[in-house]
């Protein structure tokens, strides 16, 4: 975190998520842990990447990725979404609503890349959609409506 309490993205130059940002470690003791680390990168206006390494803690009994994991994966990754595209005043916004469509089974291993689009931006909101895929093939879908942080003077 920095100064004013603001995650923040660290840009890579090695490994697999080399152009991409890191998002700051998670904060001990916070239910961010149980997600895990998240990498983003915008390359449009509008639109961006979070990237998630799955790993066994994210299953649920039947060895898919958990529903639950997902819906809480969707809402970290509108926060880092916006972090890329440069909404980083709105990184403390409020999630006010936040749907799921679950797609296909999702599998431990497989990274899962969150293609995001913020659709509309109004004085207090942002509106947003995502599509999660797993090796191309989708996995689960969401919107968003997240309600801006409040301005400082």
């Amino acid at each position: 975190m920095n100064s004013d309490g603001v995650a923040g993205g660290v840009p890579l130059t090695d490994g697999k998520w080399a152009g991409w940002s890191g998002w700051a470690e998670p904060h001990p003791d916070t239910f961010l842990q149980a997600i895990g680390r998240g990498y983003m990168r915008s390359d449009a206006p509008g639109k961006a990447l979070v990237g998630l390494e799955t790993r066994p803690g994210h299953r649920n009994r039947i060895d898919t990725l958990h529903g639950g994991f997902l819906a809480a994966f969707a809402d970290h990754a509108f926060f880092g979404a916006l972090w890329a595209m440069g909404h980083r005043d709105h990184v403390n916004g409020m999630t006010i609503d936040l749907t799921m469509q679950y797609l296909g089974a999702g599998k431990v291993g497989p990274d899962l890349i969150a293609e995001v689009e913020l659709l509309r931006e109004t004085g207090r909101m942002l509106f947003l959609r995502m599509v999660m895929t797993q090796n191309g093939a989708p996995v689960a879908a969401s919107t968003a409506t997240i309600r801006k942080a409040p301005s400082t003077r």
